[in-house]
């Protein structure tokens, strides 16, 4: 038979990368627990821990009782094995995480734009300085991810354009990996968003669904076999843009140099925050934000049902354009206003829907409590890491 040395080797590694990533998904457990999962012989298993050790990948946080010999350990992934940077980027605030392998945030810090035109130092003065809060040097990141408004060109991981940060344009993504000097990944908001909801949200677990984020703009992002439907120039998902009856269709919506665009016409004249505050004050209900106005429609009981009418029907025109050509089964409402009508709104929407569309979807209300661009970012990152660990 044919010699190939090199098997060993490869076995070694395929060993190692099914340990490290059976801890990294399930966390703490003992050397036997391991071997049952993976298929590993005990000997084998404590050899295949004994070089996760010995690289400072892997270490023993406790015991396990309850057998008939001596507790067993109980390994687990070392925290400080890699860190992840997730951001979030608006016009006014970039907001930043710095997590663990884990996913366990060690710190969280804002910076204000303050109206610097060049994305670079703005978002490497932001990642330092969380990093500083964590104690965490720039070079120990192994995911950094960032979450813009706007359509990511997936082929040059640029944002191809934006109207809230104009100063994001191409060449932005490669300056910044320069910048770094390692990998980053810009993100449309609304997809990381997606991604927190099927990860810790309403929608665990779920492969088929979309998440319709209705806030200052409008967005959808879709999820399909479990994995973010991005479309082949990144534009699914601009909802904003649907043709629908009574309004104008949209205008002039590339950016013109000298001028920040405006989106006139299409589905984001129905629904954006700033329609939708006017709408409700209308209604009777004028507050000092869109959410904080449905908030207040909702807690009024009858006095607000109009108003949550009004709303839902204007929101199924959206969700039932969706949901004939992709019938997705769930329909998550996020953002400063979808999140603000609760169970209220979202009854309306799915039976508004139901009236114009042979589709019934589920619609419910997000239930992420903590930010679910930064959270997705944040998880995104942890991919992106996890991978450069395990093949490392």
């Amino acid at each position: 038979m044919e010699r190939r040395p090199g098997v060993p080797r490869l076995l070694r590694e395929i060993n190692d990368r099914a340990a490290l990533d059976l801890l990294l998904a399930t966390g703490p457990m003992t050397r036997g627990q391991i071997g049952d999962l993976t298929g590993l012989s005990k000997v084998t298993a404590s050899q295949t821990l004994s070089r996760l050790e010995e690289r400072g990948l892997v270490e023993v946080v406790g015991t396990q009782g309850g057998g008939r010999g001596p507790n067993a350990a109980l390994y687990s992934v070392v925290s400080s094995s890699a860190f992840v940077a997730g951001l979030e980027v608006g016009p006014e605030l970039i907001s930043t995480v710095i997590a663990d392998i884990h996913g366990r945030t060690i710190a969280e810090v804002s910076v204000d734009p303050n109206g610097h035109d060049d994305p670079v130092p703005v978002v490497h003065g932001a990642i330092v300085k969380a990093c500083r809060s964590a104690k965490v040097s720039l070079a120990k990141l192994r995911g950094v991810v960032i979450g813009t408004p706007g359509v990511v060109d997936p082929r040059s991981g640029d944002v191809r354009f934006s109207f809230d940060l104009p100063g994001w344009h191409e060449g932005i993504h490669e300056a910044l990996a320069g910048d770094l000097k390692r990998e980053v990944t810009i993100e449309n908001d609304v997809n990381l968003a997606a991604i927190a909801e099927r990860s810790d949200g309403a929608a665990q677990g779920i492969d088929d669904f979309v998440l319709l984020w209705a806030s200052r703009g409008l967005g959808l992002a879709v999820m399909l076999g479990g994995k973010l439907h991005r479309g082949r120039s990144g534009s699914a998902g601009e909802i904003g843009y649907l043709a629908v009856p009574g309004v104008p269709l949209p205008q002039d919506i590339h950016a013109v140099p000298g001028r920040l665009p405006t989106l006139a016409g299409g589905l984001q004249s129905l629904v954006s925050a700033e329609v939708v505050a006017e709408l409700a004050k209308g209604y009777g209900f004028a507050a000092a934000s869109a959410g904080e106005a449905v908030r207040v429609a909702v807690a009024a009981g009858e006095r607000g049902d109009p108003l949550l009418d009004e709303l839902a029907h204007r929101l199924a025109l959206g969700v039932a354009a969706v949901c004939v050509i992709l019938d997705p089964g769930l329909v998550v409402l996020a953002g400063e206003v979808g999140h603000a009508g609760g169970a209220a709104l979202t009854t309306r929407v799915e039976e508004a829907v139901a009236r114009i569309c042979p589709v019934r979807p589920q619609v419910v209300t997000s239930t992420m409590e903590q930010n679910p661009v930064l959270r997705g970012a944040v998880l995104a990152a942890l991919d992106q890491a996890r991978e450069e660990l395990l093949s490392s």
